[in-house]
């Protein structure tokens, strides 16, 4: 018994960690995240795009764990009801939207996966306000249906980029922050 927690605690001295660090914030890095180096060692408080390591294996999973959000794009099945009349699903009016969606990820990628959740929101923010402005724009653009869809969309970015869509609008997500549709 006495063999493994040497080795435990040779371990957290090797990593810098003691049970001395418990109130030191800067220090939130887990010991398995030290030992295994799956954090960069950044501060995570810092979150200016400039300071993204965009070659560090933990940028490459952020990135395509949003990335991987455009799966669930449903522009192209909305494009389809314009052939069943619903006109106002044109192509340039379905890219338009899908451009909105494109910018929100590149901008969270850009920002960094430790991009405090402030500045996080602020680019949702504007993607939906943006949405607003485009079903202003184009009357019956966001429906019952596409609501759903920018719903569902919105809260998969929000997981992607680490954060927890039911901690916003009672559960509703970060879309129902500012939406008017």
């Amino acid at each position: 018994m006495r063999t493994p927690i040497i080795l435990i605690v040779l371990c957290l001295t090797v990593c810098g960690c003691s049970t001395s660090d418990k109130g030191n914030k800067d220090n939130d890095m887990g010991f398995f995240d030290k030992l295994f180096g799956k954090k960069d060692g950044a501060n995570p408080r810092e979150s200016k795009a400039s300071n993204v390591d965009k070659t560090s294996q933990g940028y490459i999973d952020y990135q395509k764990k949003l990335l991987a959000t455009k799966e669930f794009y449903p522009f192209d099945n909305w494009r389809e009801s314009y052939n069943h009349g619903l006109t106002q699903y044109t192509k340039r009016n379905c890219d338009r939207i899908k451009k909105v969606f494109d910018d929100l990820i590149e901008s969270l990628v850009e920002l960094g996966e430790n991009a405090s959740e402030e500045q996080k929101k602020e680019l949702f923010k504007a993607a939906i306000i943006k949405t607003n402005k485009l079903n202003d724009e184009i009357e019956g653009l966001i429906e019952t249906g596409e609501r759903e869809d920018l719903c569902d969309l919105t809260d998969k970015i929000t997981i992607a980029c680490g954060l927890d869509p039911l901690k916003y609008a009672s559960g509703e997500g970060l879309a129902s922050e500012w939406r008017e549709w």
